[in-house]
């Protein structure tokens, strides 16, 4: 694994810690996952400075070098497929699934979400179920549901 530099990012939903490795922004972890001290470090600035625009409404699309290393397979084609879904919108697994390739294929899509290492940035919390319903979320259904009421999805 390339050496990763983090830094904290303060939120309406609550601290993230983020990691940003050569290739770029590799990790984003909620306050209520489980991770390892911190040691902050200036190179997570550009995430910072693009997380508080989201967050305070002016930024639709990241503009930020993904690391994609850690994905391979239908997995990182289902979070390529991922980071298309615009802002303001939605899509279900099994929509998801067929992006990435595999109609078939909802609950590795699934899977996808669950494992997503930078979430908000690659949006998972944009996949809905085939109901519309709200299906499970990292950071907990409650941020997802506020992070898709920012963008006026629900």
């Amino acid at each position: 694994m390339n050496q990763l530099w983090w830094g904290r990012v303060e939120s309406p939903v609550g601290p993230l810690h983020v990691a940003v490795s050569e290739a770029g922004l590799a990790r984003i972890a909620f306050p209520r996952e489980q991770h390892g001290r911190v040691a902050i470090d200036d190179r997570v600035e550009a995430v910072r400075r693009q997380l508080g625009e989201y967050f305070a409404g002016e930024r639709r699309e990241f503009t930020l070098p993904l690391d994609w290393s850690v994905a391979r397979g239908f997995r990182l084609r289902a979070l390529e497929a991922m980071s298309r879904v615009p802002y303001g919108e939605t899509a279900t697994y099994a929509e998801l699934a067929a992006r990435a390739g595999n109609p078939r294929a909802a609950r590795a899509a699934g899977h996808a979400c669950a494992t997503n290492p930078i979430p908000i940035v690659l949006p998972c919390h944009r996949i809905v179920g085939s109901d519309g319903g709200l299906h499970g979320y990292g950071g907990g259904l409650h941020v997802k549901e506020q992070l898709l009421r920012l963008e006026r999805a629900l």
